[in-house]
């Protein structure tokens, strides 16, 4: 895409319709409220932008959105950072924590219970990337908001 990364995660570029960042405390609640900030944003940005956000981008959002911060309060001690940007083709789901391990997606296996996160974000994102920072690490999920079928999980 040969796009570059601003300061705040989300894919620079002047296309952004709107962009927010939420952090999250990392305790019991913090994956049910990045959920509903998720739902929020996705609501704003079809009322005041007109954009097709359509139920399939709103589940598959808060789907990245569950696994993301699940993994980043499960192995990360501390807070958690999740931002949101969309354009006018997609939406980004950035999420910080402040473990340095840049993990990944495990080969599939029916028989494993749990530790699939990765893995299905990988699987509905158009573009899944992972970069360590100077504290901990970030990873950016993109979501196409047309229906992508047979496109999905493109790039990583």
């Amino acid at each position: 895409m040969g796009s570059r990364a601003d300061g705040d995660g989300c894919t620079a570029s002047d296309a952004h319709l709107m962009h927010v960042g939420h952090a999250l405390g990392g305790d019991d609640g913090c994956i049910a409220e990045a959920r509903q900030h998720a739902v929020a944003f996705l609501d704003r940005a079809r009322s005041d932008h007109c954009l097709p956000v359509t139920a399939r981008v709103r589940d598959l959002t808060q789907l990245v959105v569950s696994e993301l911060v699940t993994n980043a309060r499960k192995y990360a001690p501390g807070p958690v950072r999740m931002e949101l940007c969309i354009t006018a083709d997609a939406v980004e789901v950035v999420v910080w924590d402040s473990d340095p391990t840049v993990p990944a997606a495990r080969a599939a296996d029916p028989g494993r219970i749990g530790q699939h996160g990765l893995e299905i974000v990988k699987a509905v994102s158009e573009e899944l990337r992972i970069r360590r920072e100077a504290v901990g690490k970030r990873i950016t999920a993109r979501i196409a908001l047309a229906d992508t079928t047979g496109s999905v999980g493109r790039r990583t």
